[in-house]
Order: C-alpha cells, then sequence, then structure tokens
C-alpha cells in the first residue's frame, strides 16, 4: 500500500505520506486540524486495489482522554479513485466507529487529525453508512444515484415499448403501465434488502 494513497487539504501541499499499520490499514497525519474544512482523499495510481476491494476512508480527532475518535467519510475504490469529503463539523461530534488502527498507532501531535484507510471487500463498503457531516461528497453521490436509477427506469421502459397506430399514418411507442409497476416493485425490493444496491448498477 505505500504510495497508494494521497490526500489534499485546500491551500496546502499534497501528502503522500501515509503510514502503513496493517496489512490493510493506512493512516496520514493532518496538523492544525482545526483550520481544514475539506479534504480529498485519492488513489495516487501507482498501485489499483484488488480486484473486488476498496478503501474506507475515516478521519480522528483524538478526545481529550485519548481515545481513538474515529469518523467514516465515505469510500474509495478503482472505480471512483478520488472523493471530496466535509470534515468541519466532525471534531464536534462523538466518533462511532469500531476497533480500527488500533496496532502500531503513534500518538498525534497537538491539533492535529489522522485520516485513516482500511482495505475491505466492496460488498462490505456498500453496507456501511458515512457520518454526519460529510455532505461534500453528498451532491456527486446523490447525482450518481439519480443518474444509475435513470438510465436503469429507461432501459427497463424501453425493453416493454411497442409500437401504436398514431391514427395519421404513423406510429408511436408506449409503454404498458404495468411495467412502470413492476420496476417500481423491483425496485423497492432490492432498496429495502440493500440501500446501495444502485451503485453496482451498469
Amino acid at each position: 500500500m505505500a504510495g497508494m494513497f494521497g490526500l489534499v487539504v485546500a491551500g496546502r501541499l499534497v501528502q503522500t505520506d501515509f503510514c502503513i499499520v496493517s496489512e490493510r490499514e493506512a493512516v496520514v497525519e493532518i496538523p492544525d486540524a482545526d483550520s481544514i474544512n475539506h479534504i480529498v482523499v485519492f488513489l495516487t495510481g501507482t498501485t489499483p486495489f484488488p480486484n473486488g476491494m476498496g478503501g474506507a476512508v475515516y478521519i480522528r480527532w483524538p478526545d481529550g482522554d485519548g481515545s481513538a475518535n474515529w469518523h467514516l467519510l465515505g469510500t474509495i475504490s478503482n472505480e471512483k479513485p478520488s472523493v471530496i469529503f466535509k470534515v468541519a463539523q466532525l471534531s464536534k461530534a462523538s466518533g462511532t466507529s469500531e476497533n480500527i488502527f488500533t496496532n502500531n498507532m503513534e500518538e498525534t501531535s497537538h491539533g492535529s487529525a489522522q485520516v485513516g484507510i482500511v482495505v475491505e471487500s466492496i460488498a462490505s463498503l456498500e453496507e456501511k453508512t458515512a457520518a454526519e457531516g460529510t455532505a461534500a461528497s453528498r451532491q456527486s453521490t446523490l447525482m450518481e444515484m439519480g443518474s444509475k436509477i435513470a438510465r436503469w427506469v429507461v432501459h427497463h421502459a424501453e425493453s416493454f415499448a411497442v409500437a401504436v397506430p398514431d391514427g395519421d399514418g404513423r406510429s408511436v411507442e408506449v409503454v404498458p403501465l404495468s411495467a412502470i409497476h413492476d420496476w417500481f416493485n423491483t425496485f423497492s425490493r432490492r432498496f429495502q434488502q440493500n440501500p446501495n444496491f444502485w451503485r453496482t448498477l451498469n
């Protein structure tokens, strides 16, 4: 994983000095964390994730008692190799993530934050929910979701389209309403099973 990840804080130099803390975990320190609002986490292009794998991105502000206050920001993958995260509000909230980055960790400098990446399967990443307040990437995520679902609806409807005479010697394509009901029932069932299933739509 050495050299695999990069991080940018607006107005600062690019950081690629992630420390490998386990076989699937890497961490980098951000000095003077109180002044940051957004960060960009990206793959440098030197090494891709293995097939079927991606990275869960976390940020940590140490609590006064030194506990690990990790927040899940979101994910990166070979298909989505860079993401912008809003982090300004997270230092005021309690982290909720499970035991991560516990091996070979060094204490952060005063006023510093840490960004960590855990390599996991895409299936596992799809089940994770980012912390409240990471909305910088939410707009692009919603746009991606809307675009994929809209394309799915159109392709589904097209497969049921039939030509009907319009009375002027021409024909128009129409889609039975039952086809839309069928799509909606499928969507509802899949969404209840996995709210992130849309990420796998082609």
